[in-house]
């Protein structure tokens, strides 16, 4: 978090015996969902509840909430990475890798967390180079299932991670995280058969096409009831030019849908 030190933040995990390991991986999964939950300030004393050890337990894995949100972050990421892999190297075509990574992604409630966390962490090499590992695969899986025809021609890589950020949040109203959690599977498969190339022939969608790198560059916004800040110049060249790439495949697209 800005302002509080870096290298309590920035320190590396020493072996761990495996009944230590098994803390600091529930401790982990348990800061997840009540970063989901409750926001970047959720109570640490909730989080220790939460994975069942005491709060001296959390503090001795991590010293302080800096490096609690960091490792969060890098353990998603990394979660991230190999499911996108994986699901690469073993699914026979990329629209079913990218449909089995998205089931994965759910289950692991990835996207909702990293949208907390933006803005919350001091960004550094260790970080950024987590976030390349999990964008690139899932960018391939992006662009081959475009390039075989699978995958409507106008999603960009940046719908997918939104769409797994609606998906992921619990609904709000008396839903058990059980409920919560088995809707979002069904939504999803919803989502899924709404990007496919065959879906709808013909119909462009609206708005700007936004990409994973236009997503890291839009300007953060820690508190949701805060004014809305001006966006960047790169950023505003970058939705320009998205907009009108945008323009040009919706024209292809209805060319396409004429044609058929």
């Amino acid at each position: 978090m800005p302002g509080e030190a870096r290298s309590t933040s920035a320190a590396r995990p020493r072996r761990l015996r495996a009944d230590a390991r098994r803390n600091r991986e529930r401790l982990l999964g348990a800061a997840r969902d009540a970063l989901i939950e409750q926001g970047a300030d959720a109570p640490l004393d909730d989080v220790a509840r939460r994975a069942g050890v005491g709060i001296a337990t959390l503090y001795r894995h991590f010293p302080d909430r800096p490096a609690l949100l960091r490792q969060v972050a890098l353990d998603l990421l990394g979660h991230s990475a190999h499911e996108a892999r994986t699901a690469l190297a073993e699914e026979p075509d990329a629209f079913r890798a990218l449909a089995r990574y998205a089931h994965r992604a759910l289950d692991l409630r990835i996207a909702a967390a990293m949208s907390v966390l933006a803005g919350q962490l001091q960004t550094d090499e260790e970080l950024l180079a987590a976030r390349r590992a999990s964008v690139g695969p899932l960018s391939q899986i992006i662009a081959t299932a475009r390039a075989d025809g699978s995958l409507r021609p106008d999603v960009a890589s940046g719908d997918i991670g939104m769409l797994l950020v609606r998906l992921t949040r619990p609904l709000p109203g008396p839903f058990p995280p059980t409920l919560n959690h088995r809707l979002a599977h069904r939504h999803l498969e919803l989502v899924l058969d709404g990007l496919r190339s065959s879906a709808s022939p013909g119909v462009a969608l609206p708005g700007p096409a936004m990409t994973f790198d236009d997503l890291a560059a839009m300007p953060q916004r820690p508190d949701p009831t805060g004014p809305e800040p001006a966006a960047s110049p790169d950023v505003k060249e970058v939705m320009s030019s998205n907009t009108a790439r945008q323009s040009e495949q919706d024209s292809l697209s209805m060319k396409e849908g004429t044609q058929r």
